[in-house]
């Protein structure tokens, strides 16, 4: 077996149907536009989400701990993001195979994270709603402990063409997508993605079907109104976070696997479009699971807002907190009795 370790990116790139422009085109003006946009987003909303954990101690619980780990490896996906673009287009040819896979595995390493970061949030809720508490009993110890193990998957699948699985020593495996990359290992990366999709949608459904059964339990100590509500936003919930993951992921996890399937497909037409579309998953991931909660989003105020209304919000939570769902459930209720009853804010991250 012959290896061409000594080969330019060039050389891959034009046994491959994907060539390297030597001038600036249009369409990769626009893409490149387009994605350092998306990245500056990207990076202005996780720090923000971040920072907004970080201050409040409201959010010092596992739940907030994982969110604050998507934030972290969306964050790392638009700084590996914001280098892809100043080493792509005509910038291409002047990269060796070893600039090639570090910058494809900073990318792979950091999107399998947030992937792997999503499913994780989604076992968490799994575990907690099953046992009707708002928080998870998680130690801190553990919750670094899965924070460190979905940062060394994410490694490790980012670093395993560069360690061999190439096409570097196997021409005929190359990929037109990623020229340098085996057509076997994007079929591997892609469904199991795909796997993980399945297995979020599995889990949530269940949650799902959980809550609605518990929710009908509970509505002697409940209106109608608050029965129907838990439901209607547990299932827009769901309905958001596996519609953002099938919208921004599906069209690239297809595209790879036509890539290793499909001879004739042209599926570099639309390449770094879906590309783009992945990435934006990095900034819809703090929007569905962060903004919705509505103390976040104050935090967010206080964060981009401090000089005029930090003084402002000190005192404004009570600091109650419930251990259960019944109890909070039950509180709610109490509440509707009696008109001149003060309310203590309520967290239910779902």
């Amino acid at each position: 077996m012959v290896c061409h370790d000594n080969e330019t990116v060039s050389f891959f790139y034009n046994l491959s149907k994907k060539s390297i422009s030597d001038t600036w085109r249009p369409k990769d003006v626009v893409v490149v536009s387009l994605g350092l946009l998306v990245c500056a987003f990207v990076i202005f909303a996780n720090i923000l989400v971040m920072l907004a954990i970080f201050i409040n101690r409201r959010f010092h619980y596992p739940i907030y701990y994982l969110l604050g780990n998507l934030a972290a490896a969306d964050l790392f996906s638009g700084i590996s993001y914001l280098y892809l673009m100043f080493h792509t287009g005509p910038w291409t040819s002047k990269l060796s195979i070893h600039e090639w896979f570090v910058r494809q595995g900073l990318i792979d390493t950091s999107l399998t994270a947030s992937v792997i970061n999503l499913m994780a949030i989604a076992l968490e809720r799994h575990q907690t709603i099953f046992t009707m508490q708002l928080h998870s009993k998680m130690t801190n110890h553990r919750v670094v402990l899965l924070i460190v193990g979905i940062w060394l998957i994410a490694i490790v699948l980012g670093l395993v063409p560069s360690m061999g699985w190439s096409c570097v020593c196997n021409l005929q495996q190359c990929s037109n997508m990623a020229p340098l990359y085996s057509r076997s290992y994007l079929v591997f990366w892609a469904v199991l993605n795909l796997l993980t999709f399945t297995v979020m949608v599995a889990v949530y459904t269940r949650i799902f079907i959980y809550v609605r059964r518990k929710s009908h339990r509970m509505s002697q100590h409940t209106s109608q109104a608050k029965h129907k509500e838990t439901v209607v936003n547990l299932m827009k919930t769901v309905v958001m976070i596996l519609g953002c993951f099938v919208v921004c992921w599906t069209p690239g996890l297809v595209l790879l696997l036509l890539d290793s399937s499909c001879e004739s497909c042209d599926v570099l037409t639309y390449e770094k479009f879906f590309l783009v579309m992945a990435e934006c998953n990095s900034f819809m991931n703090p929007i569905i699971y962060s903004y919705r909660d509505k103390d976040m989003r104050d935090t967010f105020k206080r964060i981009l807002c401090f000089p005029c209304l930090g003084s402002q919000q000190k005192g404004e939570h009570s600091g109650v907190r419930f251990n259960t769902l019944e109890q909070e459930v039950l509180s709610e209720s109490d509440g509707t009795q009696h008109d001149n009853s003060v309310k203590p804010p309520l967290k239910r991250p779902l």
